[in-house]
């Protein structure tokens, strides 16, 4: 038995009814590879339970502690039913990637049964007549709980589900499963007095740094948010989220933003990712009317590094960064990114991790619950002043290496985020094999028409790419007129060489005799 980390409760104590913190995994497969060529709802289910024991999370559920006194528990569930968690669904014909997209959505949407294992994964078939996918390809939906996984744990997962070749490995037999039995009320009880004698005194250190790192962020945020409303745009997206999401996403070949990335020196695939991403933006408000004239801002995740050892990660924290949705230029949208993103005074004013996990860490249950529901609260309040920032930018890491799930390939990555009232737009950035995939999420009424979304994605995308491509090819042509080859030693004594009289026949021999 273990207890989840204050960080984790937070997103747990801040679901609500039309709100929930599910990371939906979205990944499709080739079949080709598969023995036989396709993959089978029996053989799959035999494939995740040979891999439960992998890790805790297939068959722990939580324990909430009585009057929500303490964090809750993590315990083995007793009636853990494999077949309740894997299932098997079929897109309708003629199965198109919109209607992917809806069901995929929807999925996304439904609550998780908190008094089971936070996870639940879906084989979905019928995906043959797009992306130009072979015949039989699948997709398999993860949707995993935000308080059981982090993003980089879903990555784990992932890696846990797959193999790196086609041929599957025979698993090493598990050890027989006996789940413990849960403890009772008053044991939990007892816990938490002791807990909550403690946590004020543990909570002092965590208290004092984050008032000292994050006070000047967040005073300063806060005072421009409510001093200078008008240089904190206000979009559809900052409203209250209705309970119904909606999915797009785009992909991208890595190789290109590297092209684009070096039309600005320093620029980073993050900074272009950044720059694609705020263009989209502003190609949707623009034909919605809809664009402020200040620009949008993103929490975006960076990583910070040690002064001294720049080598060193620190960790990662939120930064907030202005899109340059004001700006109509991609290439000078990307140089505004790259001088804010790289800029040491933003960075050492970026909303640390650290901070912000060791005081949720100590915070006491019950405060913390209230603070979240709170936060969920804050619609009504949405719209009255200017949010503290307009969207997020999320990378979900994702496998470097190709992996097979019962031997069929993976070909296509991607995640579906939870979004929150105030902050109805959330792009998930997820890279693998080559590829990078841009996902929005949003609601149906925020955004009624994602497919045009992933169309302002796309061009702004391809239109930052022929602009790279046209620098590019002047470039070359500038080093070929640079590299010309240099006239021949004797060309050059001949022409240096003083004038005689008389016809210069020879001369006019050698010329028709030297290289075009």
């Amino acid at each position: 038995m273990r207890q989840l980390r204050g960080d984790d409760a937070l997103f747990l104590y801040a679901d609500t009814g039309h709100s929930n913190a599910n990371i939906t995994l979205v990944n499709i497969y080739d079949p080709s590879t598969a023995p036989g060529g396709r993959i089978r709802f029996k053989g799959l289910l035999r494939h995740v339970e040979s891999r439960l024991h992998l890790s805790p999370i297939f068959r722990q559920k939580l324990l909430r502690v009585p009057l929500e006194l303490d964090y809750p528990y993590w315990v083995e569930d007793e009636r853990f039913d494999l077949e309740y968690h894997v299932r098997h669904i079929a897109l309708p014909r003629p199965g198109d990637w919109r209607q992917f997209c809806i069901q995929a959505s929807r999925i996304h949407a439904r609550p998780l049964d908190l008094s089971r294992p936070l996870w639940e994964l879906y084989l979905v078939e019928g995906l043959d007549t797009f992306l130009d996918l072979p015949d039989g390809s699948f997709a398999l939906l993860t949707k995993i709980h935000h308080s059981a996984i982090d993003l980089s744990g879903g990555a784990e997962i992932t890696t846990l589900l797959h193999d790196t070749t086609a041929k599957t490995p025979s698993p090493e037999p598990p050890e027989p499963w006996f789940p413990e039995s849960p403890p009772g009320s008053l044991s939990l009880l007892a816990r938490a007095l002791l807990h909550n004698v403690v946590q004020p005194f543990e909570m002092a250190g965590p208290l004092m740094r984050t008032f000292k790192r994050l006070g000047p962020v967040m005073l300063g945020a806060i005072s421009d948010a409510f001093l200078h409303p008008e240089r904190q745009p206000i979009t559809r997206f900052n409203a209250e989220v209705s309970p119904h999401r909606v999915f797009e996403t785009r992909r991208f070949l890595l190789e290109e933003f590297r092209e684009m990335r070096a039309l600005v020196e320093g620029a980073t695939v993050n900074d272009v990712v950044l720059a694609v991403c705020g263009g989209a933006l502003r190609r949707y408000l623009l034909a919605h009317d809809e664009l402020p004239p200040a620009s949008l801002v993103a929490i975006a995740p960076i990583s910070i590094r040690h002064a001294d050892s720049p080598s060193k990660p620190h960790g990662v924290s939120m930064l907030r960064v202005p899109l340059g949705t004001d700006i109509v230029d991609p290439v000078e949208r990307l140089r505004h990114l790259q001088l804010h993103t790289s800029n040491a005074d933003e960075m050492e004013h970026a909303i640390g991790a650290r901070e912000l996990t060791d005081l949720s860490q100590h915070a006491p249950a019950r405060t913390l619950a209230t603070t979240a529901r709170l936060l969920s609260s804050a619609a009504l309040g949405v719209g009255q002043h200017a949010p503290l920032a307009n969207c997020t930018v999320t990378n979900v890491p994702g496998p470097t290496l190709p992996l097979y799930l019962n031997g069929a390939r993976m070909t296509y990555f991607s995640a579906i985020m939870p979004i929150t009232d105030g902050m109805g737009l959330v792009f998930s950035v997820t890279s693998h094999d080559g590829r990078i995939v841009i996902s929005p999420t949003s609601c149906r009424e925020l955004m009624p028409d994602p497919e045009f979304f992933a169309l302002c994605i796309r061009e702004e995308f391809q239109d930052f790419l022929a602009i790279a491509r046209r620098s590019r090819q002047r470039g070359k042509r500038a080093q070929g007129k640079a590299a010309a080859k240099p006239k021949s030693p004797r060309q050059r004594a001949r022409r240096s060489a003083p004038a005689t009289g008389g016809k210069p026949q020879s001369r006019k021999r050698a010329a028709r005799r030297a290289p075009a």
